[in-house]
């Protein structure tokens, strides 16, 4: 049995185009916390309220969330680099007019004009960094995961080390910082083509007269409620100055990215998105409840903040995959129609936290806010059949399925099946695996994984069904030119790439493979051998053997032993 020798390309090895867009994206994942650490500065040094300080994240999130509505028609008009440009100009205007404000109105104001720009930034950054990578997306994803998780917990930081200068400071840090990304992008992010299918303004609120989708986006709403109440009010019983602010909130950060990328995931293979979703929106509400009760020791509120960062890492993201697994309608439309609900949510909860802390103490927004979440539950558990249905593939167009492509293979033939994806090795996988399909006497089936890549609550579709019907066509074409006969079919998969392993096991199990062949991931052997990633899955499910095909390299038979060996390669 042989070993791995062959390293996968490194993710930062980019164009120019993609690191401008990554810079952009840590500064913009910056933004909410950066202005955490200076909450209690802004309330003494501009004689406001909480209550009116708080509506800094009312008229962000408000904003944001209408602004969702009309993204992905603006975008389709626009084009994604133009989208990125204006959104990205927005903020440095904003950002630097609130800074020179002397008014919490002006402000808060101004704080509105930002989140229009950081709505029409985020809604293409991800896409864009997937269309301008090299050597597949796969090392894209990595770049903006990093990303990510640099920008939630190093924003808090950066905010309270300006912030303890000054409370101007992170307003016009974030401006500068913008402005350097803005430049970067009008010079290196190349035209990008406009979408082939136009989304219309009205479609984002027609797509929550479908149950699933408006019964997630209600949950989001309230699990936002709590958040944002967390976000607006915590940091004024903690009573800390804004450097020691920023370093709580760069825990809390650190947890959320995390939980968010690493554990989110494999408690979803574990043990399914619901099940999950249903312990992490009660464990908020208990960390909410003890902040209510805690609320006059400044170190339970700040212990209790500091753990939240962990189940919200994981909200975050099985929110957002659970919406792809019940919404039967483009990817794109049920983003918006999801963030406009949820930012809704987010931004009411501020404004509503102040009225009722004023009409009552500190403690009563908090124990609201644990409330929320516990409505959550009972919010999802309506849900919970469609879900269910949803994973394991009984709901009409569900997120993981096979589709054909060409004439279908005939019955009792037990081909060699191999998967591929549309990275720049496909070509040579299929036909290594081609030729031992030819050596074992048995016909090809390719199985190309069209994906849906959801990071966060960050959703793009790295090809359309179009795209990747073609794919497998190229191939079906280049080995009929050679006179191999082979089939096609195209795994439809959102995210859980697990659950597209256990489809193709699945399916290998049906036709009595003789074989399933996949090559290696350009994502590299940590991720290709991860508990809960497609080659794992694959393996410990499939009837037949897997094989992993590398370049130059004699093909290497997966078996559960082997997958420990090459998991200790990958650590």
């Amino acid at each position: 049995m042989s070993t791995i020798h062959a390293k996968p390309a490194s993710p930062f090895k980019q164009p120019r185009a993609v690191w401008a867009v990554a810079f952009a994206c840590v500064i913009s994942f910056m933004g909410i916390g950066l202005v955490d650490p200076i909450l209690p500065a802004l309330s003494s040094s501009l004689h406001a309220t909480p209550s009116q300080v708080s509506l800094l994240f009312t008229s962000y999130l408000v904003v944001t969330a209408v602004a969702m509505l009309v993204v992905g028609w603006f975008s389709g008009r626009f084009g994604a680099k133009r989208t990125l440009v204006i959104g990205l100009a927005l903020i440095v205007v904003f950002a630097a007019l609130a800074g020179m404000s002397d008014s919490i109105g002006g402000i808060v104001g101004f704080r509105a004009g930002w989140g229009l720009g950081n709505a029409l930034f985020i809604a293409t950054s991800l896409a864009v960094i997937v269309g301008s990578a090299s050597g597949g997306f796969g090392g894209a994803i990595i770049l903006y995961e990093t990303a990510l998780g640099l920008g939630i917990a190093v924003g808090p930081l950066v905010g309270g080390e300006l912030g303890s200068i000054s409370w101007r400071g992170p307003f016009f840090g974030v401006a500068v910082l913008m402005a350097i990304a803005l430049v970067a992008t009008v010079v290196f992010v190349p035209s990008m083509p406009k979408p082939r299918q136009r989304t219309s303004l009205a479609a984002p609120l027609k797509a929550l007269r479908h149950r699933g989708l408006a019964t997630m986006g209600v949950m989001a709403l309230l699990y936002n409620w709590g958040f944002f109440t967390m976000l607006g009010y915590a940091p004024y019983p903690m009573k800390l100055g804004a450097q020691q602010l920023g370093l709580v909130f760069t825990g809390w950060g650190l947890l959320v990215a995390a939980f968010s990328v690493f554990f989110a995931p494999r408690l979803q293979n574990r043990f399914g998105t619901a099940p999950v979703l249903y312990v992490n929106l009660l464990g908020l509400g208990i960390v909410m409840a003890v902040i209510a009760i805690g609320v006059n020791s400044p170190a339970t509120v700040i212990v209790a903040v500091i753990a939240s960062g962990a189940f919200l890492g994981i909200n975050n993201t099985l929110t957002t995959q659970a919406v792809m697994l019940v919404a039967p309608v483009e990817r794109s439309v049920a983003s918006s129609s999801y963030g406009f609900v949820r930012f809704i949510g987010g931004g009411l909860a501020p404004l509503a936290a102040g009225k009722i802390a004023d009409a009552t103490n500190l403690s009563v927004p908090f124990y609201v806010a644990a409330g929320a979440f516990v409505l959550a539950i009972g919010v999802l558990a309506t849900g919970h059949k469609l879900i269910s249905a949803a994973e394991h593939g009984e709901a009409e167009g569900e997120p993981v399925r096979l589709e054909p492509v060409g004439p279908v293979a005939a019955p009792g033939q037990r081909p060699v099946i191999v998967g591929v994806s549309g990275s720049a090795a496909a070509a040579s996988t299929v036909d290594t695996a081609a030729a031992l399909a030819q050596q074992a006497g048995r016909p090809l089936e390719i199985v190309h994984v069209r994906e849906t890549v959801v990071v966060e609550e960050q959703i793009v579709e790295v090809e359309d069904a179009d795209q990747a019907r073609a794919a497998v066509l190229a191939h079906l074409d280049r080995l009929a030119r050679r006179g191999i006969d082979a089939t096609g079919q195209v795994l439809v998969s959102v995210g859980d790439l697990a659950a597209a392993g256990r489809v193709l096991a699945e399916h290998a199990t049906e036709v009595s493979a003789r074989a399933v062949a996949v090559g290696r991931s350009p994502r590299g052997p940590a991720a290709q051998f991860a508990d809960e990633s497609f080659a794992s899955a694959l393996t410990h499910h499939a009837g037949c053997p897997v094989v992993l095909i590398e370049p130059d390299e004699e093909p290497y038979r997966l078996t559960a032993d082997s997958l420990k060996e090459l998991r200790a390669q990958a650590a």
